[in-house]
């Protein structure tokens, strides 16, 4: 049994505190207020330095007013713990760890008496404790809280928990800081900036945040033009070296290129940050650039009392992740009807009521300059935004969840155990949670439900809430006043590859970039046409632009290397497209194909002239002493040649190709034959008019035609060997010309096209040999001569061919090919049947056997 006297303690250490009372407790560890003091000598004792000079984070006050909206809005309905009040015990932390050991052991303690582990009244149990928005609370809370099983919610921050015994008692109204972490990521990659900065706060989520990122990011193609850690904000005497060391980080933001800045960090430092407001009020050189800011949900706006006509356009166009929440209608209500708390339950308020409304109660130390008294009947939407806000941010909705979860599980379990039904009486109600607290885990683990605004609450295995995160887009105006506009979330609900959705048209940006969104690089984009080359000593963000080798293209900007096109495409003039090419052969249609068409037909309608007027005066002396079948023979050999040409134009067709070469190479080695056949006769038949020549036998009326047939078999039996083995075929050249698909007649094997040029010159270089000894002979009809120049022609054309050939491409090289057939085949006409033609036709009396006799004399 407890007696009064055993609990006469002195009064409680912690000053800033608020207090109801109910059949449960839920308690509160939040900062909300720092103290402030010079610097510390320790000089004199007692020290005189230390002072009772509060600063509030106005906006933090917004978590403390969510926790009674929570506690009235279930007190008030009968569907939850029915008969049951729900009371409240909340004490500030001043954002320290030694506050934060003192107030877990005062939730441990009876109202106002400050005695760990000692209750003298049950009624004063607290059932949970609900603590924030900073990670280390958390940490230290469950350092004591853990020893007794008492649940803990946290919110906020995501703490790192080491102890594995810790966790299973803490409930963290945080979403997963992974889902956070893979949003960021996502938004950087959706708006391709590579190029960012990163500010951290110096503890332990923060260092975490870096580990993890920095493999993430470089994964991703991001890197960092800076990392810097920002100390952690203590209000007291370090105070002054703090703004020093923002000073400097603030120098290397402002000197950065990188327009993108992640700065992870937690709600106090928000008011060391807005610093950045009245940066030309520094002894600095640097020029202020407005950045996008991007702030994790652990860094909500807050402002201390002399920041309220601080201008606020540095956070316009920022990017906030806030845990995601619904619009609290009931709560904006709440906050209109809500005035300041005389009774001394509740010190927050009067504390915040005259720092905000910059007035006071009294002449205390608060305000001990004010010349305005507090009625406490001024109203909160009378605030400018930058003082207070009458909305429900993130981290006051995540407050109002876990109370709303803490009803809900001590309902479950109530209703569970029959013997302790909710109607029992209140000493059974206070009996059986002195026993059996520790019991509220199993129901809250398992806890689900929709709160007041219809959005469904419950926790994943790691006791996380199973929620995402909104992003919102800051708008800030000149009065004072902004708007926090959502335009995205990050769902976990939904596939990986879709967990953010954005609306990007709806962001307003910060003013320098006029409304257009921003670029976050190392170095310019490389344009379409160029490569990324890496700059040694550099991140493998920062490169050069290198331009494209010929015949590759860079259709996309920074590309890291260069491509070729399709065989069937060919790169514009700028490299940064692939063009169809165009299929080119030589065609009937094109100047060049006419001309040369036209010249054959010309020259072929010459053999047939020329072979018509033989035929006429085929027993006239000059036919009959030139061989008159193999004159025939050859005319008809030349016109086949001639027409061979048009083998050789118009798109390439399978019968084309196959014939092309080879009747060429036919017909003009029959040529060729018989000028051999018709010269060899003439040298043998004058070597066997010498008396006891033993060339009498060889000339006969045969030899000429044996020589012919022999001579054109060869080449006949090559042609065939070629067709057979590997024959030509329709092919397109894509390389050659690098614009256009060269429609072509592929020679199957080049080895015996060569051997077939081979074997015509050979049978052109006898024929010249034996054209030269028949030069001199005394034949007035002697052709030995004309025949002479007539194969130099044929031997000048093909030896010059060959160079010429391999050198050019497209249809230009099917063009020199019919060039040297045209040329050696008129050669051969043009050199040998003129004269004739003209004693024939022009000098018939030339044409006589007398003629014959008198020059053979």
């Amino acid at each position: 049994m407890c007696y009064h006297w055993a609990c006469t303690i002195g009064n409680p250490s912690i000053k800033y505190k608020s207090y109801h009372s109910g059949d449960f407790i839920i308690g509160g560890i939040i900062s909300l207020i720092y103290m402030m003091s010079d610097q510390v000598t320790f000089k004199k004792l007692p020290s005189e330095e230390l002072l009772d000079d509060p600063i509030l984070l106005q906006q933090n006050y917004l978590h403390i007013l969510s926790l009674v909206f929570a506690v009235k809005e279930i007190n008030e309905n009968s569907q939850i713990l029915p008969n049951i009040t729900l009371g409240f015990g909340i004490f500030n932390s001043y954002f320290m760890a030694t506050w934060t050991y003192l107030a877990s052991m005062e939730l441990l303690s009876s109202h106002d008496r400050f005695v760990p582990n000692y209750k003298c009244s049950t009624n004063q149990n607290s059932i949970c404790v609900i603590a924030g928005p900073n990670s280390h609370i958390s940490q230290v809370m469950a350092n004591i809280l853990s020893i007794y099983k008492i649940p803990q919610f946290t919110y906020g921050s995501a703490p790192v928990m080491d102890n594995v015994i810790h966790t299973a008692f803490v409930y963290q109204m945080f979403p997963n800081e992974q889902l956070q972490i893979t949003g960021i990521l996502q938004l950087l990659l959706h708006f391709k900036w590579t190029w960012i900065g990163i500010i951290f706060q110096e503890n332990e989520i923060g260092e975490q945040f870096l580990r993890e990122v920095l493999i993430m990011f470089f994964q991703n193609g991001i890197c960092f033009d800076y990392i810097k850690v920002f100390p952690t904000v203590a209000f007291s005497n370090e105070m002054g070296e703090q703004i020093n060391n923002f000073v400097k980080v603030c120098k290397v933001i402002m000197r950065s290129t990188s327009s993108v800045v992640i700065v992870y960090c937690e709600n106090q430092v928000m008011a060391l940050f807005r610093m950045i407001s009245v940066s030309e009020y520094w002894e600095v050189t640097v020029e202020r650039k407005d950045k996008v800011w991007i702030f994790p949900a652990q860094m909500e706006y807050t402002s201390i009392p002399f920041q309220r006509d601080w201008n606020m356009d540095f956070i316009h166009g920022a990017l906030s992740f806030v845990v995601s929440s619904k619009e609290a209608l009931g709560f904006n209500r709440f906050l209109q009807m809500r005035n300041s708390v005389s009774k001394n339950e509740d010190s927050f308020s009067k504390v915040f009521w005259e720092q905000a409304f910059e007035c006071s109660f009294s002449k205390s130390i608060l305000n001990p300059k004010s010349e305005k008294w507090c009625t406490g009947e001024e109203k909160l939407e009378a605030l400018p935004h930058s003082v207070f806000e009458l909305s429900m941010t993130g981290q006051s909705y995540s407050v109002y969840n876990a109370v709303s979860a803490v009803a809900h599980g001590l309902q479950a379990f109530l209703t569970s155990h029959s013997k302790y039904h909710i109607s029992a009486a209140d000493s059974e109600k206070q009996k059986l949670f002195n026993h059996h607290v520790w019991k509220l885990h199993h129901y809250l683990k398992k806890v689900s439900f929709n709160n007041s605004f219809e959005e469904k609450i419950f926790f994943d295995h790691n006791g996380k809430v199973a929620t995402g995160f909104d992003i919102i887009n800051w708008v800030t105006f000149q009065n004072l006043s902004f708007l926090r506009v959502k335009v995205g979330k990050v769902d976990p609900s939904v596939q990986f590859e879709s967990l953010l959705s954005l609306s990007a048209n709806n962001i307003v940006w910060p003013n320098i970039f006029n409304q257009t969104q921003p670029l976050s690089l190392c170095n310019d984009h490389c344009s379409l046409g160029y490569s990324k080359i890496k700059i040694e000593g550099k991140p493998f963000c920062c490169y050069k632009c290198l331009l494209c080798p010929e015949g590759k293209i860079a259709n996309q900007t920074d590309l890291d290397d260069c491509f070729s096109c399709l065989e069937e495409n060919y790169p514009n003039k700028d490299q940064n497209l692939c063009i169809k090419k165009h299929t080119v052969f030589l065609s009937y249609k094109e100047p060049l194909g006419i001309n040369l068409t036209s010249v054959a037909f010309l020259f072929s309608f010459i053999s047939v002239v020329v072979l018509g007027i033989f035929v006429k005066h085929q027993d006239t002396p000059i036919v009959k002493a030139n061989n008159r079948n193999l004159t025939y023979i050859l005319l008809i050999a030349l016109l086949f040649s001639f027409l061979c040409v048009l083998l050789f134009i118009g798109q390439p067709e399978q019968v084309k190709c196959f014939m092309r070469q080879t009747a060429f190479g036919i017909s003009f080695s029959v040529a060729l034959s018989c000028i051999l056949g018709k010269t060899t006769i003439v040298v043998l038949a004058f070597m066997a008019t010498k008396p006891g020549s033993k060339m009498r036998k060889w000339v006969g009326k045969s030899l000429d035609n044996i020589i012919v047939l022999s001579c054109s078999l060869v080449q006949i039996t090559i042609c065939s060997i070629w067709l057979t083995t590997s024959p030509p075929f329709p092919d397109s050249d894509m390389h050659s010309i690098s614009d256009k698909i060269v429609l072509e007649c592929n020679e199957g094997s080049a080895y015996m096209f060569y051997i077939v040029l081979g074997y015509m010159g050979f049978l052109s270089a006898i024929s010249f040999m034996v054209a030269f000894l028949a030069r001199k002979l005394p034949d007035s009809f002697n052709e030995a001569k004309f025949i002479t120049f007539s194969m130099y022609v044929f031997c000048s054309v093909w030896v010059s061919f060959v160079p010429t050939y391999l050198s050019t491409k497209g249809k230009y090289m099917v063009a020199v090919e019919i060039f040297s057939i045209l040329a050696s085949a008129a050669g051969l006409l043009g050199f040998i049947f003129p004269p004739k033609c003209y004693i024939i036709v022009l000098r018939p009396d030339l044409n006589r056997k007398e003629q014959l006799v008198k020059k053979q004399k």
